[in-house]
């Protein structure tokens, strides 16, 4: 499972540290994609697989599942590990989640999140989110 918080830096070519913790499960190969909330998501490559067999079951002939499908596989790439535990992030992804310099890389469960460090202070905040609002919210989901 993957879980945990890492702080990390990008270098001027866009690589970056795979944790050591993360790596075992994430593989010497994964796919990194464009996510939700403005961070990038990480799957393993079985991961992966299930993602993309839960998306081959939408509806064609719906718009909101093509948005969906076109949003998480149009920015998909592959990533492999280095010699020196990195990978490279490519550009568009960069681009799209605001990566510069300080990131964060966060286990959660079957994937990581990739965020600008800044961004998720921001996300991460008592002011954005708190313990007693998500423990209300969770009956809504049947935990």
């Amino acid at each position: 499972m993957l879980i945990g918080e890492y702080e990390h830096s990008i270098d001027v070519k866009g690589r970056l540290i795979m944790p050591a913790k993360l790596r075992d499960d994430m593989g010497e190969k994964f796919i990194i994609t464009k996510g939700l909330d403005g961070c990038l998501f990480g799957f393993s490559q079985n991961e992966w697989a299930n993602f993309e067999e839960k998306l081959k079951t939408l509806p064609l002939t719906n718009k909101n599942a093509r948005d969906f499908v076109r949003f998480f596989l149009s920015g998909a790439t592959e990533c492999e590990i280095d010699k020196q535990g990195r990978f490279l992030i490519a550009g568009n992804l960069r681009q799209y989640a605001q990566m510069d310099k300080e990131v964060v890389i966060i286990g959660v469960g079957t994937r990581i999140e990739i965020w600008n460090r800044e961004e998720w202070k921001k996300y991460n905040s008592s002011e954005n989110i708190s313990a007693d609002s998500i423990a209300e919210n969770m009956t809504i989901l049947g935990i």
